[in-house]
């Protein structure tokens, strides 16, 4: 063999073991620093983290109903069955449960940040500042605490975590009870104000009723009249009355006529006859009707015009009572129930943190980020040459 070819083989060979001298001198640190980040966060989960219980409770939100078309008093309406979820009272209620108005409450009552900021916790898990604005023990809270709805069956699932079986269940039961109690303030209220509003309108159409009635009563008086309609058909039954009169004499007078003189007593004695009512049936006619003066057709009109009123507040004052009866059973359906599904638990396990499973998570984060360390840095060298 040429001396030349082996010199240029033996370089060669040389130039490859400096280069995988030098892979090697630049992966050992990657593959060392992604086992150290292993070990440490291993050291973690499996020593240092603290543990966390979980309380889990499952509700649903049930309300008595009224059957379409029920009456306000139909009795056996009110004792219908329970309605079905409400998916927009599940949404409420959960939104509520994750309010940093009911945080507050809790915190108040709990004491959560002495709880989640205590020194034994590890500083991971923690809450770091137990005098941190609300804002911020309100982000850890979402942290602790999930509400989920499942939208197949409609139950909340209520998760409360820890760092004590004892805190997770008072979490857990401390939600329950003002999520009911929640609900029930929305919806008495709302019905609540439209009860006041009812009543107030009742008492209003009563007060009309009065007022119309009154008056209707003050006019009869003033007329000294009591029922205008009956005075009316009592001076036209009179009218019809004297009319027959009237026919009569004058047939008798015609009769006289055939046979007698103007002159004669008899005719002259009907004829006086026929001017008496002709002139009484003109009086009655001038009560009854005239273009001067107060005749009963006018005030007839008037009397009926008052009754009308009266009758019109009677009938608006009977609806409002009726709407108010259907107000309050309206009211009483309203009443919401937490129908508990589990009871919220007292946890003999920490569930939290998952241990074996984020240290595996951990193992293949750091080999995958190796990984691609090394294989960045491999395309870079390739790049160079």
């Amino acid at each position: 063999m040429p001396k030349a070819l082996v010199q240029a083989l033996k370089k060669r060979d040389w130039a490859a073991g400096q280069l995988r001298a030098k892979q090697l001198a630049i992966a050992q640190p990657i593959w060392t620093a992604a086992f150290a980040f292993f070990v440490a966060m291993a050291a973690y989960w499996l020593v240092l983290a603290s543990d966390r219980y979980v309380s889990t409770a499952h509700i649903v939100i049930q309300r008595t109903d009224l059957s379409t078309g029920a009456t306000a008093g139909d009795l056996a309406s009110l004792i219908g069955g329970v309605s079905g979820v409400n998916r927009a009272d599940q949404l409420m209620m959960r939104d509520y449960l994750l309010s940093v108005g009911l945080l507050q409450k809790l915190d108040k009552e709990l004491d959560l940040r002495s709880h989640f900021s205590h020194w034994r916790r590890d500083p991971f898990s923690k809450f770091l500042f137990a005098n941190a604005p609300v804002e911020c023990l309100h982000r850890y809270y979402l942290s602790r605490v999930s509400v989920e709805l499942n939208d197949y069956d409609g139950v909340l699932v209520v998760n409360a975590q820890a760092y004590t079986p004892e805190m997770s269940k008072a979490i857990s039961e401390k939600l329950v009870l003002e999520g009911e109690a929640f609900m029930n303030n929305v919806a008495n209220s709302l019905a609540q104000t439209q009860v006041d509003f009812l009543e107030k309108q009742v008492v209003q159409m009563h007060d009309r009723l009065l007022s119309a009635r009154q008056t209707l009563l003050d006019y009869q008086n003033k007329k000294g009249l009591a029922s205008p309609m009956a005075t009316a058909e009592s001076t036209v039954a009179i009218l019809a009355k004297l009319q027959a009169s009237l026919t009569e004499l004058q047939t008798q007078k015609s009769a006289l006529q055939s046979y007698l003189v103007a002159s004669h007593p008899s005719v002259v004695q009907l004829n006086q006859q026929i001017a008496a009512v002709e002139k009484q049936m003109l009086q009655e006619q001038a009560k009854l009707a005239s273009p001067t003066g107060k005749p009963l057709n006018k005030t007839v009109e008037e009397y009926q015009r008052l009754e009308m009123q009266a009758a019109f507040a009677d009938a608006v004052y009977k609806t409002a009572l009726s709407a108010l009866e259907r107000g309050r059973i309206e009211a009483t359906r309203t009443i919401k129930k937490i129908s508990v599904v589990q009871a919220p638990t007292l946890p003999e396990y920490p569930l939290e943190p998952r241990r074996i499973y984020n240290t595996l998570v951990a193992l293949l984060t750091a080999f995958l980020l190796a990984g691609i360390a090394h294989l960045l840095w491999a395309v870079v060298q390739d790049h160079k040459d």
